[in-house]
């Protein structure tokens, strides 16, 4: 297996291969899933090795193009330990030729066992909103009661939806919302600048140690496509967490950052050099 990439490993339970398995994507995400499905497992399956193994899509459009393999159902990355006896983790990219959904994903990797054949088909949108949880997670509840616990704690409806996956993550160590509302609280500085902020740095520096993984097989953590936050399989949809789904998340994947032209560059830099040479007359 590649050691910097995410390497991957075909799902179980996968159909025949057939001249249509990926015509229902748009043609720069059918031709990236014909790539991945061809590569053999443990290729690395990283956004710059993707990138390199063809000449038609940079790195900016290969992970965008990942993050809608992984909501079609194509794919989920996960973080996985070896195994019991050996305390190693390693980053996976689990692919299927046929598309899953979110449902038979979390069966998958909870157990490590294809799920019913009533669960193959991937979640059309329509019926992933209706009946997606409720966006008002337990960990959306902690970040937003710390500011009544504290006011100097007092964050934002985006500042909890940033921090959630980080909560997740405590709450998932057998964390108790009391518990976590008295670790962040407690000996808070006045005044807190940025509530937001501080309380990022306390969830990363008071991360609770985790517990023991299951002797009986490899414990898996699935990872958002996109940022490749850790995350509880019930709060990725399409293999996103919540951020990453937002329309700022969207946007910041799917928008190539705008250049000036050099016309502009060469008439932002004549101003500048105008101004220069104004301010040491005056100076002068």
């Amino acid at each position: 297996m590649a050691s910097p990439g995410y390497g991957k490993q075909s799902a179980p339970g996968q159909l025949p291969p057939a001249a249509d398995d990926f015509a229902h994507l748009p043609v720069r995400e059918a031709y990236l899933a014909g790539l991945i499905d061809h590569l053999p497992d443990g290729a690395a399956m990283d956004v710059k090795t993707l990138a390199a193994y063809q000449p038609l899509f940079g790195q900016m459009a290969v992970r965008t193009a990942l993050n809608r393999l992984s909501t079609a159902g194509h794919l989920r990355r996960v973080r996985e330990r070896v195994n019991a006896d050996r305390p190693q983790w390693v980053f996976r990219t689990y692919f299927s030729r046929t598309p899953r959904s979110d449902a038979w994903w979390n069966h998958f990797l909870a157990t490590g066992e294809a799920g019913e054949s009533t669960e193959n088909a991937p979640d059309p949108p329509e019926e992933r909103s209706a009946t997606a949880p409720s966006p008002v997670s337990p960990a959306y509840a902690a970040l937003a009661g710390l500011g009544i616990a504290d006011t100097r704690l007092a964050l934002s409806a985006a500042d909890c939806a940033a921090l959630e996956p980080l909560a997740a993550e405590w709450l998932a160590r057998d964390v108790t919302p009391a518990l976590f509302t008295a670790a962040l609280t407690a000996g808070l500085p006045t005044p807190v600048h940025s509530p937001v902020a501080f309380t990022r740095r306390r969830l990363l520096d008071k991360m609770p140690p985790e517990r023991p993984a299951p002797a009986a097989r490899a414990t898996r953590i699935p990872e958002c496509t996109e940022c490749r936050t850790p995350c509880r399989p019930q709060a990725l949809l399409g293999g996103l967490c919540s951020a990453c789904r937002s329309p700022r998340g969207i946007n910041r994947a799917a928008s190539p950052p705008s250049r000036l032209s050099p016309v502009s560059v060469h008439r932002h830099a004549a101003r500048i050099r105008a101004e220069l040479r104004t301010a040491a007359r005056q100076g002068s």
